[in-house]
């Protein structure tokens, strides 16, 4: 009796352990829509790419406009992370392409959900109490 509750607790603690190492991100695909305007960049409705972890994936040879991947990139970071359902972010998925005369316009969808060990991302402390979390 006593070796399975010893078993039982070393169980729990590997499991609350590694929940407590690793968090969630989603995967997400960024695709090119019509807007209401006609295209004047070098885009290609249905030209997508996908972004899984840290990692950017191009599916084709199709070329992606370097200053549309730079407008859009500040807003992929959050969107790969769980959000509060009041932010716009959890709402807001369609962006304008940065040339005010192109109709282009990219549609950001989460496809999947990938969980990470903390020590493959940071070789940073976890702090004891840290400001940057929400209080739940």
């Amino acid at each position: 009796m006593c070796l399975l509750f010893h078993k039982v607790f070393i169980l729990h603690h590997q499991l609350f352990t590694m929940s407590q190492s690793t968090f969630h991100l989603y995967d997400l695909k960024i695709e090119v829509i019509n807007g209401e305007k006609p295209f004047v960049c070098s885009h290609q409705l249905g030209e997508a790419f996908e972004v899984r972890g840290e990692n950017l994936y191009f599916k084709s040879e199709i070329p992606f406009s370097l200053y549309a991947l730079a407008a859009l990139l500040p807003l992929l970071t959050p969107k790969q992370r769980p959000l509060n359902h009041n932010d716009w972010m959890a709402t807001d998925h369609i962006v304008a392409c940065p040339d005010p005369n192109c109709g282009a316009r990219f549609k950001i969808s989460r496809i999947g959900k990938r969980m990470y060990e903390r020590a493959a991302t940071t070789i940073v402390p976890l702090p004891e109490q840290n400001d940057w979390t929400e209080k739940e």
